[in-house]
Parts: C-alpha cells; structure tokens; sequence
C-alpha cells in the first residue's frame, strides 16, 4: 500500500516524471484490479501521463513517464537506438562461473506461462537478448551482480540469467527454489540515464534497492 506517491518521485519536469517503484507495485494497470504505479502518477499529476518503458510487477526501481507525446516520442528513439544506459542489480545464490560477461540468449515469449525462454540458438519466433554482468560483491550465502542492458527484451534479465543457473533470488517462477515472503524478486533497476528531450542534456537517474536485509547487506558494495 503506498501511503503518499510523491514520496516515490525522484525526477520531475514539464517534460518527464519519474518514480522509485517498490516492488509488488505494477507499472501499469493489469488483470488484477489494484492501482498501478501509472493510475497513481496521473492522480498525483492531475493529467495523462505516458508509459515509456517497463519494470516487471515484482521487481523495483526507477521507472519514468512522459508527460506529453513529443517527449515520448523523443525518449522511444533513444531507447530504438540504444543510446538509454540502463543498469539493474541482482542477487542470486549460484555464482556465475566467470566474475564478469556478456550474455547472449534468443528469447521466446510464452503468453500461457508468463515467462520467457532462453535458447543458446536462434529459433523460430525468437528475440536476441544481450546483456553484460559484473560480480560486484559476494556474502557467505549470495551474490550481488550488476548488469547492463544491451537488449530489453520481455522478462530479459530474469531468463538470462535462470538460462546459466543463476536464478533471481525469490524468482520461482524461473527456477530460484523458494519464493520471497512478500513475493517479491531481488531485481532492481538502479540507475537510468539518457538525453533530456527538450535541453539534450544527460540525465542520471538513481535510486537504492529497499530497505531490506539481504540489500541491506550489501550496500556498501552497490555502484557509486
């Protein structure tokens, strides 16, 4: 339950609004009939808001919206070009056999399950999936890995990394044994960067992982 969304807003102009989205909090209005992070944004903004990109329901982190179709438009080329620097946190409890690399899946989207399959193969109705990692910490028991999207495919990151036995701690749905309390998944999408649409100037936005034990236990190790 979100008790006050401007509390979440970590950017806003006239362009563009941006939120740190906990997780279990839907970026946009789905089957279930719980208020999304979209149905709050345009409460909060008294006006339409635009859905530039995704973050998956139980992940977290900085999500942006656009407040008119000029910026969308400009901020859909960027991320068509490839020009959005997107970087995301992991853990997970297996350790990626080298400490850093870049991942290279064909991904098909499975409607029935809700999920994405990897292949090491391009295959009939398939999507390449690129992505980069780097071991950023370990503890005794997970470890916490920083990625950069090269691709954003459909449930990308969670697939890859199930795809090389590395499953998102608490993401059952793609291998990890047991589920979070809550449901959630350890994914966050910790830092977003691209061209302002109006002055082109580069804007980073950041926001830290929840507050909760396992992130807590690395946050001295997360990017600067």
């Amino acid at each position: 339950m979100i008790d006050n969304i401007g509390d979440l807003i970590i950017y806003k102009n006239n362009q563009l609004i941006a939120f740190a989205k906990p997780p279990l909090l839907g970026v946009q209005p789905d089957k279930t009939e719980d208020k999304s992070l979209l149905d709050l944004a345009e409460i909060y903004c008294k006006s339409k808001l635009q859905l530039i990109h995704r973050l998956d329901r139980p992940a977290s982190g900085v999500v942006l919206f656009a407040k008119n179709k000029k910026a969308l438009a400009k901020l859909n080329a960027q991320f068509q070009e490839r020009t959005v620097d997107k970087t995301y946190l992991a853990v997970v409890k297996e350790k990626p056999a080298a400490p850093k690399g870049t991942l290279v899946h064909y991904l098909v989207k499975d409607a029935r399950k809700h999920k994405a399959i990897a292949h090491t193969e391009a295959v009939k109705a398939a999507q390449r999936a690129e992505l980069s990692y780097e071991i950023l910490a370990s503890s005794e028991r997970y470890h916490l890995l920083k990625i950069k999207l090269i691709t954003g495919r459909f449930h990308q990151i969670r697939a890859q990394l199930a795809a090389i036995n590395c499953p998102i701690k608490g993401d059952v749905k793609y291998g990890f044994r047991r589920g979070n309390k809550d449901r959630s998944i350890h994914l966050h999408a910790f830092s977003l960067s691209f061209k302002h649409p109006v002055t082109k100037e580069k804007v980073i936005l950041q926001t830290p992982p929840p507050q909760e034990v396992i992130w807590d236990a690395f946050a001295a190790d997360l990017p600067k």
